[in-house]
């Protein structure tokens, strides 16, 4: 008994320096990629994996739809390559959206590690470029072959030389060939990192294989899963969601199924694909899915192949969550954000006490073309990528965050780090008084964004916002979160979705959406809403309205 007590403390301490292993892993990629997206926001993800392509660990650092969908990447990977073609010192590669993480945008790069001339398992990595060729990064492409280049699962090294045809081919088909090119050779350098580390701890513990220390992680993280499966009420619960979409409005539709052994989400009555590039494969759908359930269910069991497995997500092919080849994917993100919200509602029939209010959901990502105004006066070109914000929903203890990016968990980027990008001003960066939706718990708050060119520049600049036209729900009688707006600075009204242009002299203002309110506003604390009117997060006229209490009363309370 106290040999096997043992034995359990001693993978637990090897378990934990897995996740040290692959978070060193993850902090490599950021410091040494070129991409503002991967230094500042974190959009990427790292993972060790065992023999089979399990994912044994994930880094902290890192966002759930590049996570997950690399845990399901990984196995493609080892049977496109073929077991007889792995060799030690090699990088394989791929930004195949139905294979990789669901647009052409995020590269995986999967980096095989070998121990005294066995291989012992995998590393792999996924990143967020700045450009792949195309139209862009934005949702006006028809077909996928319009978003960018396509590279298939392939060898980017072979026992240590760089396939550099490859390297010429992604050089000459992009706009900002240094950057992409540096961030893939981060990628690559990122996996040899972790390798490293695994080594180095391989060393420490005396160990030949992982073999033993990823049974132990699969087999308790499955067992810890199904035990709080277990404990929930079983039938079958639904939610549904109308979204602003491209041209018109989209329905999100999930039945939440709890069995004794697994959940399973099952999309449904959701609408077909789009024309436009808002569609979402099912990797990427899944991904999310299995992300809210997993946050809502078992939030303290790590992150792993096991972990996830009893998760499930179906959708009918061609609905806009399990988008076919062709269709455009570019910016899957904007609707893929909304599914955890989407089975949280499902999941609050029966866990009201632990589901939040719906949130401002996507990013507001947007990708600025920067162009100068005279071609001959020797100015360089800029593609800059901004991820910016709006409010998380109210928690039935909490208030909702403010300008905090759930689910993707990424950063928003720092003014100066975006106007050292390239030629952009942001003139204007504030929490978004108004905006969060009145509650017992209200929402958090979005935020103001004003930014123009600067002088000799203009831009164009690719819209995927969405909660323009249909605002965060609140829940258990808390209030809708205010909706989001784009506009020029003159009131000229701009649209939520596609390429536009600012021309120099004018600024593009963008308001981020609110988070929904949660419980009654009636019962909101009067120490709270004095708060909220002392740091302007309301006005008066606004606390009269929601809350039903004048500022005079509520300073004679």
């Amino acid at each position: 008994m106290a040999t096997d007590r043992l034995q359990n403390i001693h993978m637990q301490v090897m378990w934990n320096r897995l996740i040290s292993v692959v978070e060193e892993q993850a902090l490599a990629l950021i410091r040494s990629a070129f991409s503002t997206s991967v230094r500042e926001a974190g959009d990427l993800s790292a993972g060790v994996f065992d023999r089979q392509g399990r994912m044994l660990a994930q880094a902290v650092t890192g966002t759930p739809g590049h996570v997950n969908t690399m845990a399901e990447a990984v196995p493609k990977f080892l049977r496109a390559i073929g077991e007889d073609r792995i060799f030690e010192g090699d990088a394989y590669i791929t930004n195949d959206p139905w294979d990789g993480t669901g647009h052409l945008h995020d590269f995986t790069v999967v980096s095989p590690s070998f121990r005294n001339g066995r291989l012992i398992g995998y590393f792999a990595c996924t990143a967020h470029v700045v450009d792949v060729g195309g139209r862009g990064f934005g949702p006006d492409a028809r077909e996928v072959y319009e978003e960018g280049i396509c590279v298939p699962i392939m060898k980017m090294v072979e026992r240590g030389q760089v396939n550099h045809d490859l390297m010429n081919i992604l050089r000459s088909n992009v706009r900002s060939a240094d950057m992409v090119i540096g961030d893939l050779y981060a990628l690559a350098a990122c996996n040899d990192t972790g390798d490293r580390r695994l080594q180095d701890m391989m060393d420490e513990f005396r160990l030949d294989s992982l073999d033993e220390v990823g049974r132990f992680i699969l087999e308790h993280s499955l067992a810890a899963t199904l035990e709080r499966i277990a404990a929930l009420p079983r039938g079958k619960y639904g939610n549904t969601m109308t979204l602003d979409g491209y041209d018109e409005p989209v329905t999100l539709q999930v039945e939440l199924e709890v069995a004794e052994d697994r959940l399973v989400a099952d999309f449904a009555g959701t609408s077909p694909a789009s024309p436009f590039g808002i569609n979402v494969p099912l990797a990427y759908a899944r991904a999310y899915a299995c992300y809210g359930l997993k946050c809502a269910i078992a939030p303290d069991v790590p992150n792993n192949t096991a972990s996830l497995s009893p998760f499930l997500a179906q959708a009918p092919e061609g609905c806009i969550l399990n988008a076919q080849r062709p269709s455009p994917v570019a910016v899957r993100h904007v609707l893929g954000h909304f599914v955890p919200d989407l089975v949280l509602g499902a999941l609050y029939h029966f866990l009201p006490d632990s589901i939040p209010a719906e949130g401002s959901g996507a990013l507001w990502n947007i990708h600025v073309s920067a162009r100068p105004l005279d071609p001959g006066a020797g100015l360089p070109d800029a593609e800059i990528l901004m991820f910016n914000s709006g409010g998380t929903g109210a928690r039935p203890t909490l208030d909702g965050l403010s300008s905090t990016a759930f689910p993707s968990g990424v950063h928003s980027m720092s003014v100066e780090a975006t106007e050292q990008a390239g030629p952009v001003v942001v003139w204007r960066k504030e929490l978004r008084p108004e905006s969060s939706g009145a509650g017992e718990h209200r929402g958090g708050l979005g935020q103001i964004m004003e930014l123009g060119p600067r002088e000799g520049y203009s831009f164009r600049f690719n819209a995927m916002f969405d909660r323009i036209g249909n605002p965060a729900r609140g829940r258990a009688g808390g209030l809708p979160g205010q909706a989001g707006g784009v506009s020029l600075n003159d009131g000229t009204p701009m649209r939520g979705k596609g390429t536009q242009y600012v021309p120099q002299g004018a600024r593009l203002v963008l308001e981020l959406p609110g988070g929904g309110g949660f419980g009654d506003p009636a019962k909101r604390s009067k120490a709270a809403l004095a708060d909220d009117l002392r740091n302007e997060y309301l006005s008066p006229a606004t606390l009269e309205r929601d809350y039903d209490i004048t500022a005079r009363q509520l300073a004679d309370t």
